[in-house]
Order: C-alpha cells, then structure tokens, then sequence
C-alpha cells in the first residue's frame, strides 16, 4: 500500500484587508448576485472574473424548475469571458451568496462541475487562476484550482 498525503495553500483574510484590486472585484460578484435568478433555492450567488487587461466579467446563477438545466454563477462569468475575450487570459475570480438580501456565513465554495471548467480554463490559459472565495466576514484566497480539485479530470486522462 502507498499513501498519500495532499495539502492546501489558503490565505485567509478579513474583508477589509483585501488589496483595493480585490474589493472591487468582490464588490461587483456582490453586485451581480443582487440580479441572480434563484426562485427555488434562493440561494443568490454572484461572481465576477478579473482578465489580464483588467476588464471583468459578472454572472450570477440561473436557475431552472429542471434543476439540471440551471447554470452556476462561475459557468456564467468564466464561459462568458471565454467565448468573448479568448485571447485575454482569466487572471482572478470571485464568488460571494446571499440568501434574502444577507451575506452567507461559510465561504461560497464552487460545485464540481465549475471547479472542473475552472480546471480546463487553467489548462487553456497554461497559467493558474486566483480564487476569492468569500462570505459576509472574511475571503479565502486560492491560487489554483488543484487546491480545490486535487484529481480533476483532463486531456491526459483520455489518453491510453
């Protein structure tokens, strides 16, 4: 038998320490959970992505009575900047929920499926992307998605 031991890296900051850079961007994932459609979870998530040239991008999620069918805030926001602004690369990313106009307690974390098209986007961009994973009092600060997705699939996996 082998074992294997896996760590993470997270910094952890309250809201006022974040960078001037950093407040704005979690301020517009704030924003952009305002307009979030969540008439069945009400669980309004928002996130706003930061490219190279430092332009952002906002979505929120959009839910669906075919739960499947919905889209998670980060899909939104991380598929928009890709289709639209493929040659400037994703450089942060942040997510914030609020349930009836109040900031969640625990950090918003993303599911699977985004961290897997977080996993593909670093893949493409060749370079990891930074993570503000935040509640109503303080961020968690991730660089790179294998922190969050140690054993993601990829290209290689397809490979024999």
């Amino acid at each position: 038998m082998k074992e294997m031991i896996l760590t993470a890296k997270i910094e952890v900051y309250q809201l006022d320490e974040l960078s001037e850079e950093n407040k704005i961007l979690l301020d517009a994932a704030k924003k952009a959970s305002a307009s979030a459609y969540a008439p069945y979870s009400h669980f309004q998530v928002g996130c706003a992505v930061r490219l190279k040239s430092g332009s952002v991008i906002t979505g929120n999620n959009q839910e669906n009575a075919a739960y499947t069918a919905g889209l998670c805030a980060e899909r939104v926001a991380i598929n928009h900047a890709m289709a639209w602004y493929p040659d400037d690369p994703i450089e942060c990313i942040a997510i914030i929920a609020q349930i009836g106009g109040i900031w969640v307690k625990e950090v918003c974390t993303p599911c699977g499926e985004c961290r897997q098209v977080m996993k593909e986007v670093e893949l493409r961009i060749q370079h990891p992307i930074t993570m503000l994973l935040a509640s109503a009092t303080e961020v968690y600060k991730i660089t790179g998605i294998e922190t969050l997705l140690p054993f993601g699939f990829n290209a290689s996996t397809l490979s024999l």
